[in-house]
């Protein structure tokens, strides 16, 4: 699972523009979303984990980390402001630091134990920048010097900040602040004179000089393609130079061997590739290349190793070992001199061995542990490791299957532990391993010891908890932003001479008393103690409408109107001026946040009446009504008008059904009858009457009248005192008056 770490310049120089009009910020978080765009076409993308850290002090730098998920780190990139200083230096330790976060305790670098390829978390640091001077709080560094002292356990067991799977890139934007004409044909980005180059260079990586956006188009795209699974190897010449082949493969003797003049492929510096496993996708290995030094029991200590092994090649043509079921590892070396030189030779059937020295026991180069070789098909070169010492090992396991069957006799077991004695201790376990493979586990004893001391094993796991808790404090430091600063701190400096002191001590006094001209120039702010220059905060946002200092003095004019008209209300606009400011500086992060809009917006489907008591469910009966709201006849019967209802115990028995055949009729649908003798109302006048008071109810009716006409021409033999009470505590517009008793006379006759 490749780590894409990026680390961004956010110091003050960012800010220039380029001849685009954007900032170099803006250039770099483009080119942060165009890469990640690029990569996610490669279906191995899927494992991706990105990292974002900064320029800012530690450990605010660190803006996305091992559990921010791909929303925090576009969050944070978007957020991103340069106001710093240029560190580079404390930054890339930083970055290095947060990626050796969990090796101790995973174990991942296994110290003391041989260097396991198959073991890596590939890591590439990206980092952009514009390549100015380096600036730090105590001044202006010429070179780049990463910080020696680590918060990180266990950080001394190597010599450098940077471990052989993590490979470093910069982008150095050299982008012009005016257009210039693009004559410039696509080809090889030549490197930065920066002070990042050799950093890149150490670990594996190189930089790019970006001029154009083309430039920094083709940048991305080579960027791309080097995220590879791998670990970096430095490649040495051991011994004289090989004899040159002609084109028949004959040695040709005559020609001159430059053997004292340094080329190219006698020193490479390059990646090996680590293939994962297609079925589980994690890379399968058996050998560990051995360490610089051959670990000794007695020893308190671990020696520091470097970040890349170095391993020696020799020239000498040699026949590539192997045998059935003996397992081997296969790395192929990324394209460099070295491999372009072996190519060149065109012997696909030869092979040469690799050493690491002072890996052995008693010589300083050591025994071969493996071997360079071209492929069948000439198309690549691939290192193969096998066990220490193999062309010892594969003799003596090549006669135990064949000749002795699995019943070795004691010369051979004789010279078995002659080379077990001869291997590093480090070693017994994966052959051990192999052995069991090749149906032969009993060779080796079990109580044979891998070599450290009790001491060192302590050690180890003392470091691993210490590594353990510093990566949960890391985790949880990840995000917090710097406290800011609430002004700039005056210092008073005490050798200054008082004004006392001053020859011009008459000229001041004079300005100040009014005898003489004031000299302003001459007030020393410094004189008074703790003295600060306010900042402004940009988290505080300006109420123009409340405060008259954040009114800008170009704005005061039209920010008087403003505030004339809304506080006389003078528009017919329904947001207030204020209201309306503030809904146009919102951020643009918060401006599609529409569901805490609509939670303060009244429901659509609201109850016109929310003191209306809900109706009940009639389970498919739209009209079932409740029997306790018999109280509505009267109801309808003041809405209606005067209507035949006979007293007395005659017709009692029309009388039920002529009050249920009228409660259900719509007043509309009534026929004109002749007002009774007895009723509870006393008729206004004829117009009250029959269909013409019916059609009156239709008509709007303004409330005063209707409210001053009431009490006046109805007898209360019923309660409508109730009714009227609630229609006089109606306020508001003759509209909204109106309205109310339209909606109460649908409800009545309802």
């Amino acid at each position: 699972m490749p780590i894409l770490l990026f680390l961004l310049d956010t110091s003050a120089s960012m800010n220039q523009r380029t001849y685009l009009g954007t900032t170099y910020l803006d250039v770099a978080k483009g080119a942060v979303e165009v890469f990640m765009k690029l990569r996610a076409r490669d279906p191995a993308s899927r494992g991706d984990r990105y990292m974002l850290v900064t320029f800012d002090d530690p450990p605010y730098g660190v803006k996305a980390g091992w559990k921010e998920n791909h929303a925090t780190f576009m969050c944070e990139l978007k957020n991103l402001q340069a106001s710093g200083l240029t560190t580079l230096g404390h930054a890339l330790r930083t970055a290095f630091d947060l990626l050796n976060l969990n090796r101790l305790v995973s174990g991942i670098d296994n110290y003391g134990q041989g260097r396991n390829p198959f073991f890596l978390e590939p890591s590439v640091i990206i980092t952009i920048t514009d390549g100015n001077k380096l600036t730090h709080s105590s001044g202006v560094p010429d070179e780049l010097h990463l910080p020696l002292n680590s918060p990180l356990a266990g950080s001394e067991l190597t010599k450098e900040p940077f471990r052989w799977d993590q490979r470093l890139f910069a982008l150095v934007l050299r982008l012009p602040g005016a257009a210039t004409p693009d004559n410039e044909q696509l080809g090889s980005v030549p490197t930065d004179e920066s002070a990042i180059t050799q950093m890149c260079e150490v670990t594996g990586g190189r930089s790019y000089c970006v001029r154009t956006q083309r430039m920094l188009n083709q940048c991305l795209e080579s960027l791309v393609q080097k995220v590879q699974s791998g670990v970096v190897i430095n490649f040495e010449k051991t011994g004289p130079d090989p004899p040159l082949v002609g084109e028949d493969n004959s040695v040709e003797s005559s020609r001159p061997v430059s053997s004292f003049s340094p080329q190219p492929w006698h020193s490479c510096h390059k990646l090996i590739y680590v293939r994962p496993n297609p079925k589980t996708g994690v890379p399968v290995g058996h050998w560990p290349i051995p360490e610089s030094f051959w670990p000794d029991q007695n020893s308190p200590t671990l020696p520091p190793r470097s970040a890349h092994p170095v391993v020696r090649f020799s020239c000498v043509d040699c026949e590539p070992m192997v045998i059935d079921k003996l397992p081997f590892d296969k790395y192929e070396l990324e394209p460099s001199p070295l491999t372009q030189y072996i190519l060149e030779r065109k012997s696909p059937h030869m092979c040469w061995q690799v050493f690491v020295s002072s890996s052995g026991k008693q010589t300083d180069l050591g025994q071969p542990f493996g071997y360079l070789k071209a492929s069948t098909a000439l198309t690549c070169v691939n290192l193969f490791v096998m066990p220490y010492n193999y062309p010892v090992l594969l003799p003596l396991l090549d006669d135990l299957f064949k000749v002795h069957k699995l019943k070795p006799n004691l010369k051979w077991r004789q010279a078995f532990e002659m080379y077990l004695k001869t291997m590093p201790p480090y070693f017994l376990l994966p052959l051990k391993k192999a052995l069991r493979m090749m149906g032969a586990p009993n060779l080796i004893a079990d109580t044979m010891d891998c070599g450290l001391s009790y001491s060192v094993i302590s050690y180890l796991k003392k470091l691993s908890q210490q590594a353990k808790i510093e990566s949960d404090r890391l985790i949880v430091s990840v995000g917090k932003k710097a406290p800011q600063e609430t002004g700039i701190k005056v210092k008073n400096h005490s050798s200054a001479l008082s004004l006392a002191h001053r020859r011009d001590f008459k000229q001041l006094l004079q300005g100040i008393t009014g005898e003489g001209p004031l000299r302003l120039v001459d007030i020393n702010f410094k004189e008074f103690a703790g003295f600060q220059i306010a900042l402004l905060n940009k988290d505080v946002k300006p109420q123009a409408y409340r405060n008259a200092y954040d009114i800008p003095r170009r704005n005061l004019l039209d920010q008087l109107t403003r505030m004339r008209s809304n506080l006389l209300r003078t528009s017919l606009k329904l947001i207030r001026g204020q209201d309306e400011d503030y809904l146009h500086s919102i951020p643009v992060a918060q401006m599609g946040n529409y569901q805490e809009y609509l939670k303060m917006m009244p429901s659509p489907l609201r109850e016109l009446d929310p003191d209306q008591p809900k109706r009940l469910h009639t389970f498919g009966n739209p009209f079932k009504q409740d029997k306790k709201g018999m109280m509505i006849d009267e109801a309808d019967e003041f809405v209606a008008g005067p209507q035949n209802k006979k007293r007395g115990n005659s017709n009692d028995s029309n009388s039920g059904a002529t009050l249920k055949r009228r409660r259900s009729m719509s007043p509309l649908l009534r026929r004109p009858q002749t007002p009774p003798g007895n009723t509870n109302h006393v008729v206004v006048g004829k117009s009250l009457a029959g269909v013409q008071g019916q059609q009156n109810l239709l008509k709007p009716i303004p409330q005063q009248k209707v409210l001053s006409s009431l009490p006046v021409a109805l007898c209360f033999f019923s309660d409508y005192e109730a009714i009227l009470r609630l229609l006089h505590q109606v306020k508001g517009p003759i509209n909204v008056q109106r309205y109310f008793i339209q909606i109460a006379i649908k409800e009545a006759i309802r």
